[in-house]
């Protein structure tokens, strides 16, 4: 049984097409769902979605339920910077493809002060601000309008030493409704002592469901601390270690865990295909949605005969 959230499906077409309340009383998205699931008895069910509603239907269905929910997504870079252009167009993709509406999309780049030297906070910023309505590189936030999308950038950017490195302005021109987001991509620098103060842990490594990004600053000496932020975030999904140094591709792939770690100098967060295990590490309700073991675990039965 799949379940999904409808709602902002039938807004949508409600508001293209004037069709006002007509639909609204007959389908409330996620609460009509919900009492079919309640009312249906599945004996399994696979989950796609926020971890909010993860969680409360993992309360709802005692635990019968699989789960691919929500990602605070990191991407650490390495201290071997090569093929730069492309690390950086990855980002940026990574980041704000789909205005950052994916659970795979970028949340945190930890970058290594040799790609900080070497310009990547810059390349990332000019990629960044090529994006806009006219060619779909920018598009509507379907969870996060516009006041809560400022109100979190703005509390980030109250944390010590953070500081705004491009975006932050909603866009304009346009006639998206106000009760979807549209903002520009944005990207806020937050220093890693600052993300480790536990004042500030939570803030940080919140999940904004649109085109927004953490970067941060590491020393060679430092990778240690970056590993304990890693293990600081409460949704492992994807992650991607941009390095071919095999030894710190062995340190930092064997002291984390996630869903999908993408390793190798244009490892990404985003995109992971069927064959891979597509659900949350670390948790015994990863659903593996789309993979063989994943099917197995939902449909297999076990006859045992005396």
């Amino acid at each position: 049984f799949f379940f999904f959230q409808a709602e902002d499906g039938i807004r949508d077409a409600q508001e293209s097409r004037g069709l006002g309340d007509v639909y609204k009383r007959q389908v409330h998205g996620g609460p009509v769902m919900e009492k079919i699931l309640l009312e249906g008895k599945p004996r399994q069910t696979l989950f796609t979605g926020s971890s909010k509603i993860a969680e409360r239907l993992a309360n709802l269905l005692n635990g019968k339920i699989c789960i691919e929910d929500a990602g605070f997504d990191w991407k650490i870079l390495g201290p071997d910077v090569s093929e730069f252009e492309y690390v950086c167009w990855q980002s940026d993709q990574d980041a704000y493809a789909c205005a950052g509406q994916k659970c795979s999309a970028q949340s945190i780049v930890f970058a290594h002060e040799n790609w900080v030297k070497k310009g990547f906070f810059d390349k990332i910023g000019e990629l960044a601000g090529r994006r806009k309505l006219d060619d779909l590189t920018c598009a509507p936030v379907l969870t996060w309008n516009n006041d809560k999308i400022k109100a979190h950038i703005d509390a980030v950017l109250k944390v010590p030493g953070a500081k705004l490195l491009y975006g932050g302005k909603p866009l304009t021109g346009h006639k998206i409704p106000s009760c979807y987001g549209a903002y520009e991509a944005t990207g806020v620098f937050v220093p890693l002592e600052s993300m480790l103060n536990p004042q500030y842990t939570d803030l940080v490594f919140t999940e904004l469901f649109g085109p927004f990004q953490i970067l941060t600053e590491y020393k060679e000496n430092q990778i240690d601390q970056v590993l304990d932020a890693c293990e600081r975030m409460t949704h492992h999904l994807t992650a991607g270690v941009v390095s071919n140094d095999m030894q710190f591709l062995h340190k930092v792939l064997g002291r984390t865990i996630n869903g999908v770690t993408y390793s190798g100098i244009r490892a990404r967060t985003t995109g992971a295909p069927q064959n891979h295990w597509f659900g949350p590490a670390g948790d015994p309700r990863g659903a593996g949605i789309g993979t063989a073991e994943g099917m197995l675990k939902v449909w297999t039965l076990s006859l045992i005969h005396i």
